[in-house]
């Protein structure tokens, strides 16, 4: 309680710290291309007094493998959002506005360090909502639900349910000492003891550049169709339940889908 307490600056020095940075912010924002060296000498103030709120609020995630410091750096930034935002006339105290602020930065530097790619902030936050969306409906249907009622219930398009679901894959890298299977499956190697070795699939390379360029004349719901059935390996069946539609249409889709592959390929 008492650390708790010590985070807690004098709320009347807060308060008038803030009465004046907010005519100075004003002031800034009226005339931005004009420095005014009182916006920047009370906003650094400011920043300094909440420090201990931001190390705080950062010791709670100190277990999760990331430094510290580099936590209470990521705070920082939350502060600042907080502060360039906080109004007096909210009527609550500052570190009652910045306290979800600043975990929200922190949390959200967790989930894009764990992105295995740069992944466009929507897609991330679209991939967490099929997620969730996914285990709700399941225990409300009784069975895993369709990409259209996933879509239904996101409000959100079929195509960009499936780049979601796909981008799930690109959350989380693989550690070095990961163990894979070997070659003739007798034994495992870590996948470190697998880099740098000559690749057969090398000599697929050319074959792989011209499939990709025949990929790009297939609509988007072709292109899930042949993914999922000759890489994935899933029935017409199943592809028909998650796409919602008949297995003969998924049938018709996949001929169509071949013929124009194998036209773009034979050129």
């Amino acid at each position: 309680m008492q650390q708790r307490e010590e985070t807690r600056p004098d709320r009347k020095r807060t308060r008038r710290l803030f009465a004046r940075f907010i005519r100075a912010r004003r002031r800034h924002e009226a005339s931005p291309e004009s420095p005014d060296p009182e916006y920047e000498r009370l906003r650094d103030e400011l920043v300094v007094v909440h420090l201990n709120l931001v190390r705080f609020l950062a010791v709670r995630f100190a277990n999760r493998g990331e430094p510290l410091d580099d936590l209470v750096q990521v705070g920082t930034v939350g502060l600042l959002k907080a502060i360039d935002r906080f109004e007096l006339e909210r009527g609550v105290e500052f570190t009652t506005y910045a306290t979800p602020t600043i975990v929200g930065e922190i949390k959200r530097y967790f989930r894009d360090k764990g992105w295995a790619v740069k992944v466009p902030r929507r897609l991330q936050e679209l991939n967490l909502a099929v997620n969730r969306a996914s285990d709700k409906l399941a225990i409300e249907l009784g069975r895993s639900p369709t990409v259209c009622e996933l879509a239904t219930h996101l409000q959100s398009g079929e195509d960009e349910i499936l780049e979601a679901q796909e981008l799930g894959q690109a959350y989380n890298l693989l550690s070095l000492d990961s163990e894979v299977s070997g070659e003739t499956d007798k034994k495992s190697q870590t996948l470190a003891e697998t880099v740098g070795v000559s690749d057969a699939g090398l000599e697929l390379l050319e074959d792989r550049a011209n499939l990709e360029r025949a990929f790009r004349v297939l609509t988007g719901r072709e292109r899930v169709i042949i993914y999922l059935r000759f890489y994935e390996s899933v029935s017409q069946t199943e592809i028909a339940k998650r796409l919602n539609v008949s297995q003969m249409h998924v049938s018709r889709l996949q001929a169509k889908a071949l013929e124009k592959l194998r036209a773009v390929l034979a050129e």
